[in-house]
């Protein structure tokens, strides 16, 4: 199967979008000004994005590759990139926290600290949903259960 020079692109593209949910929502509770340094909040914000989502889709791309059905790949590369995202995003967060009481970086710290909270658990399901819709990809297309796996669960 030929792949599409866009649809991934466009996949990637689209989870950027789900940031700024958090972001005007961070901004709004916190009543913080939408000022330059969270305008470059946002930008980085969206560079962070972009990495998660290229990771997902990689990850998917591989197993597909390594001959796996392509349902199951798009699982199994979501559950296995969940982890590394999730602790990606955590030592972010904790990084950009003490940045919060400084006048200069709030707008900053608050964008950060929201919008990629928010928008990494949308995109660990947004992206691998994309990927299932813009590739075609269908449920009866899980694959076999392994045989090992199915017996070791029996031996617990």
């Amino acid at each position: 199967m030929q792949q599409s020079p866009v649809r991934q692109p466009l996949i990637i593209w689209l989870t950027v979008p789900l940031a700024l949910i958090g972001v005007v929502w961070g901004l709004v509770i916190t009543q913080t000004a939408l000022e330059f340094m969270a305008i470059l909040g946002i930008l980085s914000l969206t560079g962070m994005l972009i990495k998660n989502a290229i990771v997902l889709i990689d990850e998917t791309d591989s197993l597909i590759a390594a001959g796996r059905a392509r349902m199951q790949s798009v699982l199994d590369a979501a559950v296995s990139r969940a982890r590394p995202v999730t602790l990606g995003v955590v030592t972010t967060v904790l990084g950009v926290i003490p940045l919060i009481w400084d006048p200069f970086f709030n707008s900053l710290a608050v964008v950060i600290i929201c919008g990629l909270s928010f928008a990494t658990i949308l995109t660990l399901i947004v992206v691998p949903t994309l990927y299932a819709i813009f590739f075609g990809v269908k449920m009866d297309e899980m694959g076999a259960e392994p045989a090992e796996a199915s017996t070791d669960m029996g031996a617990n």
